[in-house]
């Protein structure tokens, strides 16, 4: 494990937040966990960064996590489980699978960050989510000072949310993700979204493999979500509300056009971009942060904007898609 003092973040948040920290610790392995498991406990732990907000100038202890292992561990005729370390990329991850012809990640193809962020978040894209293929994973329990083995049940994925978020916020570290993918023969592909529907159809791909759903995936998250590596952001700022479908009809009177997606027969998601767009927010610019200009959703640092800029814009828009709908957005994105 490498130790370094005082360093900056820039490099290793997507949204480009010059923040500096005291310390900051390279995890490479599950020993460097347990041998470090003090300091661990009092610090910030860092993936890729992808889905985080630093609001503060300076941190004491920051962790960046480099475990990157990933083999196959078990498999049968249909599928293989695969075991990955939590500090592995995973968009090389997705690659990786497609490269092994296995499937099951291929619509969560170009999503920042690492592997470990995946459960804490239950990323998803497209019709897709991580439970969808999750196994389980080793967490380090602080409090036991031991790792322990949680199933994909002990996780609680639900919307952008897992237990991570709640229980066992802070409470520990993501060594080893497990993951069930399927075998050629076996792939289930999925391109319900019409996004994808209508790149397929360009290309006169009637019957798609894994590899071109995630090309799919990829032209279109391509042509809709900016490269952090040119202009910071942590991709979707906010979550899909998900509300009550009696208040969805009473939008729908004044609002004959808003989109919606039934989830039962008393909830529906309504998209969060649709919202902010109407209240005049795409392309908008305060300062050195703003609204992507072809997706209001994204929240961007144009450059050396702050996390308190993005924080004032964060709040400007929350109000008014609440003053105006009675729809209160929250964060998809930890603020820190």
């Amino acid at each position: 494990m490498m130790i370094q003092q005082g360093i900056s973040l820039q490099e290793y948040n997507t949204f480009g937040i010059d923040a500096q920290c005291n310390t900051a610790l390279f995890i490479e392995s599950k020993d460097d966990v347990h041998n470090h498991r003090h300091a661990l406990s009092k610090a910030i732990i860092l993936g890729g960064g992808s889905n985080i907000l630093l609001t503060k100038s300076q941190y004491d202890i920051v962790a960046i996590n480099q475990i990157s292992h990933i083999e196959i561990c078990k498999e049968n005729r249909e599928d293989v489980i695969v075991s990955i370390g939590s500090g592995k990329n995973w968009h090389e991850t997705v690659l990786w699978a497609i490269d092994h012809h296995l499937g099951g990640i291929e619509n969560l193809s170009l999503i920042p960050g690492t592997v470990g962020a995946g459960p804490i978040q239950n990323i998803g894209a497209y019709g897709c989510e991580l439970k969808d293929v999750l196994v389980g994973l080793d967490f380090y329990d602080f409090d036991l000072q031991a790792w322990r083995y949680m199933s994909v049940s002990d996780c609680h994925l639900g919307y952008r949310d897992s237990i991570f978020k709640h229980e066992l916020k802070n409470k520990g570290f993501i060594g080893t993700v497990y993951l069930r993918l399927t075998k050629e023969g076996y792939h289930q592909v999925n391109t319900q979204y019409s996004a994808l529907q209508s790149y397929l159809s360009e290309k006169n791909i009637d019957i798609p493999n894994i590899e071109e759903v995630s090309n799919a995936v990829i032209a279109v998250r391509q042509s809709k979500l900016p490269n952090w590596k040119e202009l910071g952001n942590a991709g979707s700022f906010f979550k899909n509300p998900v509300i009550h479908c009696h208040q969805l009809q009473h939008l729908q009177e004044d609002y004959p056009k808003i989109p919606s997606y039934p989830i039962d027969t008393q909830t529906a998601k309504v998209p969060a971009a649709w919202l902010i767009q109407e209240c005049g927010f795409k392309g908008v610019k305060r300062g050195a942060v703003g609204c992507y200009k072809y997706q209001p959703l994204v929240i961007v640092n144009h450059g050396g904007g702050s996390g308190e800029d993005v924080i004032n814009l964060k709040n400007e828009i929350q109000i008014a898609v609440y003053d105006r709908f009675q729809i209160q957005l929250q964060p998809e994105v930890t603020i820190l």
